[in-house]
């Protein structure tokens, strides 16, 4: 059976969006909030960071796909897909 991928989208402590793609959301949350240098660059100075939508895709390739078109879009059009705005 293959892992299920999943899109997420974080906000920061600076009210900035990070969008990224996992197999394990709860773990990556917990990366992002730590110190142990497994989070990514850009959360490191933002934290703490809170998962604010999360997408469950077919595979990597999906999730991959799915994440750029999320880095694509304007912050506000960001915020109605999370539902914020």
């Amino acid at each position: 059976m293959s892992k299920s991928w999943f899109v997420y989208v974080l906000r920061c402590a600076d009210n900035s969006l990070y969008t990224g793609v996992t197999v394990d959301i709860d773990r990556r949350v917990i990366e992002h909030n730590s110190q142990n240098g497994k989070g990514a660059k850009y959360t490191r100075n933002r934290q703490p960071v809170e998962l604010v939508y999360h997408e469950r895709c077919e595979d990597r390739s999906a999730a991959g796909k799915r994440e750029w078109a999320i880095k694509k879009l304007t912050r506000a059009k960001k915020l109605v897909l999370i539902g914020a705005a």
